[in-house]
């Protein structure tokens, strides 16, 4: 007997982005641009026709080199962006790490911002008050709790975000990249948070340059080149293809070097 597949947490069916890039920003630039008969703007495919079916607690890592689509794909998922073409369908509770400090309000106090964030991430405010000190515990900068963030370095705003969202207890949990913040021992504890996480069967999304990392943590791996998915299956092989790619591509870069 065939054995039944988990339910469908994320759908992405035929999605396209295209976005413009501006080569002039001020009416010198545009003039200069135009006596040379340089075009004023270009546009590329973020994503290109891109599929894909992530299954309820399924940990997904999305790989590729800068530019290949995948924080794109992340905004997608996550409701920040909105496809030009195609659909993405989620089902349950989302807490995404998209950015630094995503979601922290840099006026308000650490203390408010937790039930800001949490209220956000679609927490009640008794569930923000039954967990406060476990997520503060978490964060580690209890001492800072009643200061403005703006006032925070890049790794306490990370620290404090990954708390709040780590503790939401999410259907899909979206990881773009945070992990590359903050002290080695708290990049630890958010990886051991992560596994217990997978453990409890969430559905995760992670995107890191970490490639070693991404195919220990994850059971499944996607490789983007140039906003299309080339591979989808073992980790182990979308980080060697992400491999060979940024190998293609300081090659080519050298080559250039050596032209000019």
């Amino acid at each position: 007997m065939e054995q039944q597949r988990p339910p469908e947490s994320i759908v992405i069916d035929s999605v396209s982005k295209r976005f413009t890039l501006r080569h002039a920003r001020s009416i010198r630039e545009m003039t200069i641009r135009a006596v040379r008969r340089q075009e004023l703007s270009e546009s590329f495919n973020a994503l290109d026709d891109v599929s894909l079916t992530i299954y309820q607690g399924e940990t997904v890592a999305l790989m590729g080199l800068n530019g290949s689509g995948k924080s794109t794909l992340l905004k997608m998922i996550s409701g920040v962006m909105r496809p030009d073409r195609g659909s993405v369908r989620v089902r349950g509770r989302i807490a995404g790490l998209i950015d630094v400090g995503a979601g922290l309000h840099p006026d308000l106090t650490g203390r408010e911002n937790v039930y800001l964030n949490g209220a956000i991430l679609g927490m009640s405010e008794a569930e923000i008050k039954r967990k406060f000190d476990a997520i503060v515990e978490f964060s580690g900068v209890e001492r800072f709790m009643d200061n403005q963030v703006r006032f925070y370095s890049s790794g306490m705003f990370m620290r404090l975000a990954f708390s709040i969202a780590a503790h939401t207890e999410p259907d899909i949990f979206l990881i773009d990249e945070v992990l590359a913040v903050g002290d080695p021992p708290f990049r630890e504890k958010c990886l051991r948070r992560i596994r217990e996480l997978r453990g409890e069967g969430r559905t995760m999304v992670i995107v890191a340059h970490d490639i070693q990392m991404l195919t220990r943590l994850c059971d499944r791996g996607v490789t983007l080149r140039k906003g299309k998915v080339v591979f989808d299956g073992d980790p182990a092989e979308a980080g060697r293809l992400w491999r060979e790619d940024r190998q293609a591509r300081q090659a080519a870069l050298k080559k250039a070097d050596a032209v000019r």
